[in-house]
């Protein structure tokens, strides 16, 4: 398994889903002859006949891109009067239900409103931070805050000052402001300046300089970065990830370790967060909604692809045993084939 973040010598050949938004890798496409009356036909009968069909809610929400939904939920308000958010929310529950409401939800509000679970009430869910602002790209990170300035009002950078601090604060709130670089050109002689200077600013002196880290890595762009990783290994003889972990801890590591992993590979990041979320006592069941819907036009083939190369077994075999109900069935389809040939 470690062999994925070890191995740096494909990196600079390998595609970046931060850096590249193409749909071609998403597990979810446009349907084609897309008719939105139809389906909103489809989903009022699902909705409005005695008890829920839930096989042709999940049918149409599922098979559909969010842009087609959007276009669902506009003309289902226009034949009803209510919003289909609503009828579901009245019509559905639990974990089924927040899955349905994620996949009507445009990617930057849904984003955005992960964020505000993650920050809101008793304590911080940290991990949740840090997946997010780790693994999306400049241009997902300028939609969720102004997504998050229209829903409340407040800059993001605002709130998340007052839910962090410390190194790991001053790093999320770097990635938050949207700063990263996005050149795709790369300075081989910079890089290696830049691969020398975390060198001297870790394992080579005693405490370590964490600014330069945050500074680096937060602002740099991610075919700069992988060019700094490869330089890096080459001076101190191994991963900056290794560095990372024997000289930080707590968030600030688990924050710099996930920037370090989604330069190398995103989706090999979020396969990893995937099986974190379905081993153990309990599935965590809005991490593995988060993952799966909000990169289903994005990369959910190649995240497929590396579960598969990480845990040998296929994404979608796990989420059958792990998972249960329609929650699971809307899973699977977001999920796509199995890949367990």
């Amino acid at each position: 398994m470690a062999s994925t973040w070890n191995d740096l010598d494909l990196l600079l050949d390998a595609p970046s889903s931060s850096t590249k938004q193409t749909t071609d890798r998403g597990s979810i496409k446009d349907k084609s002859n897309f008719n939105a009356s139809e389906d909103v036909a489809v989903l009022r009968k699902a909705i409005e006949g005695l008890g829920t069909d839930e096989k042709n809610l999940i049918n149409v929400l599922t098979g559909r891109t969010n842009k087609q939904r959007q276009i669902i939920c506009k003309a289902y308000q226009e034949a009803t009067g209510r919003t289909l958010k609503e009828d579901l929310e009245g019509d559905t529950s639990g974990d089924f239900k927040d899955l349905l409401v994620a996949l009507i939800t445009p990617p930057a509000v849904y984003d955005c409103q992960e964020v505000i679970r993650a920050i809101k009430g008793a304590g911080t869910t940290d991990s949740t931070l840090i997946e997010i602002f780790a693994s999306r790209s400049t241009q997902q990170i300028k939609a969720l805050s102004d997504a998050y300035l229209a829903e409340t009002g407040r800059k993001i950078t605002h709130d998340l000052n007052n839910e962090v601090s410390g190194d790991y604060g001053k790093a999320l709130l770097a990635l938050a402001e949207g700063q990263r670089d996005e050149r795709t050109t790369v300075d081989v002689g910079k890089a290696k300046e830049e691969a020398k200077v975390l060198y001297e600013a870790g394992e080579k002196k005693w405490g370590t300089d964490e600014s330069k880290f945050i500074d680096i890595l937060c602002h740099r762009s991610i075919p700069q970065l992988r060019q700094v990783l490869i330089e890096y290994k080459n001076i101190s003889g191994k991963t900056l990830e290794k560095s990372i972990k024997s000289e930080m801890s707590g968030k600030l590591e688990d924050l710099l370790v996930a920037i370090v992993k989604c330069v190398q590979s995103t989706p090999a990041y979020l396969a990893e967060r995937l099986h974190k979320g379905m081993k153990g006592l309990g599935t965590n069941e809005n991490m593995l909604a988060r993952i799966i819907v909000s990169r289903s036009e994005i990369d959910m083939l190649d995240i497929r692809a590396e579960f598969k190369k990480l845990y040998s077994q296929s994404l979608h075999s796990a989420l059958e045993s792990e998972t249960s109900g329609d929650y699971r069935q809307v899973l699977l389809k977001i999920c796509g084939g199995d890949d367990t040939v």
